[in-house]
């Protein structure tokens, strides 16, 4: 039987410094934030723990998507506002196993998941008017 200890390394295994660098300077592209930009995964999660940033990105793409941003920096609050920005990349077109849960960035227990909801969210921005990140996507038939 796998401990949680080994389940988490290889999760964290599959995380990319690369990708989570390139959704961190998309966030600062879309936002106009000056945010520390390196991808390791103390970096990235302390930039995105609190999930303000993160409601501020969707609510740049698409103005009043999260009505309100919690700023209190109490654990239920900062999940609340993860969770916000969660609906609000489902309704911006993320699929949802492309999502992640609130645990996953808060908890750190999956920074891999929140990166590859990134990615995702950056290829639909264009059908918003913001600029893209990864690859372009596959037109449906």
């Amino acid at each position: 039987m796998e401990t949680k200890e080994n389940i988490c390394f290889q999760v964290n295994a599959k995380y990319s410094e690369d990708l989570a660098k390139e959704s961190l300077e998309w966030i600062t592209l879309i936002t106009g934030d000056d945010l520390n930009t390196a991808g390791d995964m103390d970096n990235f999660y302390e930039v995105l723990k609190d999930g303000t940033l993160l409601c501020k990105l969707v609510n740049t793409i698409q103005p009043g998507i999260v009505k309100k941003v919690n700023s209190s920096t109490m654990a239920f609050k900062c999940m609340e506002n993860i969770n916000a920005f969660l609906d609000a990349a489902k309704q911006l077109g993320v699929p949802p196993q492309e999502t992640f849960q609130t645990v996953d960035l808060w908890e750190r227990q999956n920074l891999n998941s929140v990166v590859i909801c990134l990615q995702s969210l950056g290829r639909k921005a264009d059908k918003y008017g913001k600029p893209t990140i990864g690859p372009k996507e596959a037109e449906k038939k």
